[in-house]
């Protein structure tokens, strides 16, 4: 018996933003296939606009188990998580010791199909991608609380739209362009268009 498939499906129980008050809780779960949506739409935008040839396939998967590790350690808050190099360091340890963990509830015929993204290359274009559209899904959470009327978000929401124009990469600026506003619309705006 292998245990991979279950442990990954307890995301769901994986609360984000647990310092934040927020009108709609979200999990760990749907935050990565919102990241893996996202971060599909960036290498396409990428590739077909941009003139990048990323593998849009490798940067699907990376989303798609970017935070499988979180199923043994929780989210950690990313104040706490950013607080300085050495928190940094010792939480990207604790993440790595969890994906091996999980990586062990496998057959020996599937490690090896699955290690590269449960243990992702993170100097890989790839990853910035996929760690583009981590900071886009953050933002859109930002925005749907705000529009809920929830102003715990204001701050967060600055300092993420800051880091997304630091970003410098022309496929997150055209989906904030091109994308961004039809989160603010509701549900009959976004059908009048």
């Amino acid at each position: 018996m292998y245990n991979f498939y279950a442990f990954l499906d307890r995301m769901k129980y994986i609360k984000r933003w647990s310092l934040m008050r927020s009108s709609r809780e979200e999990n760990v779960m749907e935050h990565s296939q919102q990241v893996a949506v996202i971060a599909h739409a960036l290498a396409l935008i990428d590739t077909e606009v941009c003139g990048n040839a990323p593998d849009v396939n490798k940067t699907v998967l990376y989303a798609m188990y970017h935070e499988c590790s979180e199923v043994m350690t929780g989210d950690l808050p990313t104040p706490i998580k950013y607080y300085n190099k050495e928190m940094r360091g010792a939480y990207r340890a604790i993440e790595d010791r969890a994906s091996e963990r999980l990586l062990a509830m496998l057959p020996e015929e599937l490690k090896k199909g699955l290690a590269p993204y449960v243990v992702a290359d993170t100097e890989s274009y790839e990853y910035k991608l996929v760690k583009g559209a981590d900071k886009l899904s953050a933002y859109i959470k930002c925005l749907e609380e705000l529009k809920a009327g929830n102003a715990e978000f204001k701050k967060a929401k600055e300092s993420i739209e800051k880091e997304l124009k630091e970003k410098n990469m022309p496929c997150v600026d055209y989906f904030c362009e091109k994308f961004l506003p039809g989160f603010l619309l509701t549900l009959d705006e976004m059908e009048d268009l």
